[in-house]
């Protein structure tokens, strides 16, 4: 069966020779998994932003999905954690070439957390928390290690940059705190669950995926909750901008029984990191979002969060 890849897989090769050179040999890898594991295509490919999903079925027909993805840091140890996880808050790992960035994963359903009242969503991603962040494997990076290498970067943002210098300033402080603090590492956490990351399954209501782990601290994760689905706090009549992020931040903090002081600390400084990765895109690398409007909300989120 001939596996006809999604335009949006194909888009791919646009950002760069590596890219490239994985989009032009990801068909013969996808024939070379489905032969070598046995597994039978059941339906058209889909595809995240790193990565290949196809529905398949297993030797003895259960359904699945394979995953296939590009060999980056970021999702290096995916496998990894689901393999930590067993299942529990998340999707189960059936079968893994880390070499190959393959997964066999149970199949979930299409429905994720998007169409939830926001407030119930981040009531089951806090959750989630509770069953996902267990003891890091020794294999995982250090948050610690990005978050210096990244406030480094922040330091040598000029005063000109459009970001505003005292929100700077308070991101380099509260990451130095944050990264010589002991309790910043040992916990292997998400990085990038939000509504989107959590599917409908059978085992449990709701389950994640995608992770990008690595050994952290868990107040890490709650800022993109907070970025993701912003267009529509901006479009509610009756509640501010700030009112809304805000009940956002404290519903996760209350849910999770986190420390409201150190979640706010990391939302600084995750989104002043993100208003300088935004600002440091290389020249004709394609953008996700227009600049002064991804500028904007790092900044309205970091503000909204203090008192």
């Amino acid at each position: 069966m001939s596996i006809a890849l999604p335009e949006g897989v194909l888009a791919f090769a646009d950002r760069g020779p590596d890219w490239a050179a994985f989009v032009d040999a990801l068909p013969r890898l996808v024939h070379e998994l489905l032969d070598e594991w046995k597994l039978t295509a059941d339906g058209e490919p889909t595809h995240g932003y790193c990565a290949l999903v196809l529905p398949v079925r297993t030797p003895g027909g259960a359904p699945a999905v394979l995953k296939v993805g590009f060999p980056d840091d970021e999702s290096e140890h995916e496998h990894l954690a689901l393999q930590h996880w067993h299942g529990r808050g998340a999707v189960q790992l059936l079968r893994a070439d880390p070499h190959r960035r393959a997964m066999l994963l149970e199949r979930l359903h299409r429905e994720d957390l998007t169409d939830l009242w926001d407030l119930e969503a981040c009531e089951v991603v806090a959750g989630l928390y509770a069953q996902i962040h267990v003891p890091a494997p020794p294999q995982l990076r250090p948050l610690t290690a990005y978050v210096e290498r990244w406030s480094a970067g922040l330091a040598g943002l000029p005063r000109s940059a459009p970001v505003p210098r005292r929100l700077v300033e308070q991101a380099l402080s509260l990451s130095r705190d944050l990264v010589a603090d002991p309790t910043g590492t040992g916990t292997m956490i998400h990085t990038d669950l939000h509504y989107e990351n959590v599917l409908a399954g059978d085992r449990q209501p709701w389950l994640a995926i995608d992770p990008k782990p690595v050994s952290g601290d868990p107040h890490y994760e709650l800022a993109p909750m907070l970025w993701n689905r912003f267009d529509e706090l901006t479009a509610q009549p009756g509640q501010s901008l700030r009112d809304g992020l805000r009940r956002r931040f404290h519903t996760l903090v209350d849910a999770a029984g986190f420390d409201e002081h150190r979640a706010r600390a990391w939302v600084v400084v995750r989104m002043m990191h993100n208003a300088l990765w935004s600002l440091q895109d290389e020249p004709d690398v394609p953008r996700h979002t227009s600049t002064d409007a991804y500028l904007t909300m790092c900044i309205a989120i970091a503000k909204a969060v203090q008192d």
